[in-house]
C-alpha cells in the first residue's frame, strides 16, 4: 500500500509505479474500462503487446475519429496503450506524444515502441514518450497551439491542480482543436480529509471533480460548452473503499470540448447540418455527443455552438451547414432536438 500521505503526486506515482503490478491489483472499477470499445479500436487492440495491455489503467475509450495526419497528445499515457492505438490511427504522417509522470510506466512504453512501429509497418516511430507532469506541459516541450487533439484516460482526476491542467490543455491546442477524455466525476465535492488518502487517490476516487466544478473551471478558461458522449456509474465493491467514500456517487464520463469561441447557452439561428458520411470510421452515423447523432444525408436542426463545432474544426469537410448566424430565433433546446431524432439508438463515437 502507498504510504505517502503528505504529497499527493508522490503518492500516485508510488501507487502506479510500485503498488499496482497489473489491472488485477485494482480494488474498484474506476480505473478500468467500462464496456467494449468501438469495433475499430477492438481490431487494433488485438495487435497491441500483451504487457502494455496488462498494465493499462483507464475508465473509457477516449479516441475520437478522423485522426489521419493529426498531432495527438495523451496526458497520463502510462504504458502507452492508447498512444499505440493512436499511432495506428494517425498514420505515418501523424504524430503522437505521450506524457506520464511515472518512470516505470514510461520505461514499459518505450520498451515496446519498436514492436508497435513494426506492427503498423512504419519506417520510423511516430510516437514519443516524455516523462513529466501534465500541469506543466511546457517543461516537456509542448508548444502553444501545436496539438490537434488532446486525450486522457482516467488521469486528470489524479492531478492536485486540475485548473492548471485544463489551462495547459487549452494553451497547447490549436484553434478548433479538441479535448476528448474519459474520467471519473463525483456528484458532490469530496471531503477534504479524503482528498489525500493514498488508496482513494490511486483508485481514481478522491481526486474526482464534482461535475459542476468541472463546468465552472472550463467556463473560467473560456470554454462555455462541452459535450458528454457517455456516462456509466462506477461500482465500489471493496469494503475498505466503501467504508471510506461510499456516501458519494461516482461516474465514468467521456467528454469532448473544443477550443472555440462559443456561447454559454445553445442559441437558435435556424441552422441545419448534413453529415456527408465521409469519415472512414463512420460511414453512416456520426456521434457528436449523446444527443447529436447524425445520420448520413439526413438534415438536423442545430444550435450555433453545434454549428461551430462542426464547421470550425477538423470535421468541417465532413459536414454541410445551411444557414448563417445572422438571424436569431431565441434559445435552442439541444437535448430535445437530439432525443427526438435519435431515441433508443446505441451511443458510440462511430457506427
Amino acid at each position: 500500500m502507498a504510504k505517502n500521505n503528505d504529497n499527493p503526486i508522490e503518492s500516485v506515482k508510488e501507487y502506479y509505479g510500485d503498488v499496482l503490478k497489473s489491472t488485477k491489483d485494482l480494488k474498484t472499477s474506476a480505473c478500468c474500462v467500462n464496456g467494449a470499445p468501438p469495433a475499430r479500436i477492438r481490431a487494433i487492440l488485438k495487435d497491441i503487446h500483451p504487457e502494455v495491455l496488462d498494465k493499462f489503467y483507464g475508465c473509457g475509450s477516449p479516441i475520437p475519429p478522423a485522426l489521419e495526419g493529426k498531432t495527438v497528445l495523451d496526458l497520463g499515457s502510462g504504458t502507452g496503450r492508447d498512444c499505440f492505438i493512436l499511432s495506428k490511427l494517425v498514420g505515418g504522417t501523424g504524430k503522437v506524444i505521450g506524457v506520464d509522470m511515472t518512470q516505470n510506466q514510461i520505461d514499459t512504453a518505450n520498451k515496446h515502441l519498436d514492436f508497435h512501429t513494426k506492427q503498423w509497418g512504419y519506417a520510423r516511430p511516430n510516437v514519443v514518450f516524455r516523462q513529466g507532469y501534465i500541469e506543466d506541459l511546457e517543461s516537456v516541450g509542448i508548444k502553444n497551439e501545436s496539438v490537434d487533439i488532446v486525450i486522457s484516460n482516467c488521469v486528470l482526476n489524479l492531478s492536485p491542480n486540475k485548473e492548471r491542467v485544463f489551462a495547459e490543455i487549452f494553451r497547447v491546442l490549436k484553434p478548433g482543436g479538441e479535448l476528448y477524455f474519459s474520467d471519473v466525476f463525483a456528484d458532490r465535492r469530496i471531503p477534504k480529509e479524503l482528498t489525500t488518502d493514498p488508496l482513494l487517490l490511486g483508485e481514481c476516487l478522491s481526486g474526482a471533480l464534482y461535475i459542476e466544478d468541472f463546468r465552472r473551471i472550463l467556463s473560467r478558461l473560456g470554454c462555455h460548452d462541452y459535450r458528454t458522449l457517455s456516462k456509466s456509474q462506477i461500482a465500489i465493491s471493496d469494503s475498505e473503499v466503501e467504508h471510506k467514500i461510499g456516501m458519494i456517487n461516482f461516474n465514468s464520463i467521456t467528454i469532448r470540448a473544443f477550443k472555440l469561441d462559443l456561447e454559454d447557452r445553445c442559441e437558435d439561428y435556424g441552422q441545419v447540418a448534413y453529415y456527408k458520411g465521409s469519415i472512414d470510421e463512420c460511414p453512416n452515423i456520426f456521434t457528436l455527443d449523446d444527443h447529436h447523432i447524425f445520420t448520413k444525408d439526413q438534415p438536423m436542426l442545430i444550435c450555433k455552438n453545434t454549428a461551430s463545432m462542426l464547421s470550425q474544426t477538423r470535421f468541417a469537410k465532413h459536414f454541410k451547414i445551411i444557414g448563417e448566424a445572422n438571424k436569431h430565433f431565441g434559445p435552442f433546446n439541444c437535448e430535445m432536438n437530439g432525443v427526438s431524432k435519435v431515441a433508443n439508438m446505441a451511443l458510440s463515437p462511430c457506427c
